[in-house]
């Protein structure tokens, strides 16, 4: 029995971490994706009501916009409140937040 707790907990702390987990970018990708939001500046946006959290879900009627011709980065950025953010595409939550 002790054994069959001990289980259930070490299996639902290993889910909670994956869900806390933040978002490796490798120092590389980090070097390309900063100098690929600096070629590239957008116009601050202002979305009340949202807080700019890692984890964040932006709301659909944010237009966010691709990282083009960078390999192996599909991240999205959009700048908000003069903070460049990164935003993972399938799910819209925010990955990095620059300032």
């Amino acid at each position: 029995m002790k054994i069959a707790v001990i289980a259930a907990l070490a299996l639902a702390t290993s889910f909670s971490a994956a869900w806390a987990q933040d978002v490796i970018i490798t120092p590389e990708r980090e070097t390309v994706i900063r100098e690929y939001i600096k070629k590239k500046p957008l116009a601050s946006i202002t979305l009340p009501g949202v807080e700019l959290n890692v984890g964040t879900a932006l709301p659909e009627t944010v237009e966010v916009h691709s990282i083009e011709g960078v390999p192996d980065v599909t991240y999205q950025y959009v700048v908000i409140d003069n903070k460049t953010v990164l935003v993972e595409p399938g799910t819209r939550k925010i990955v990095k937040i620059y300032n």
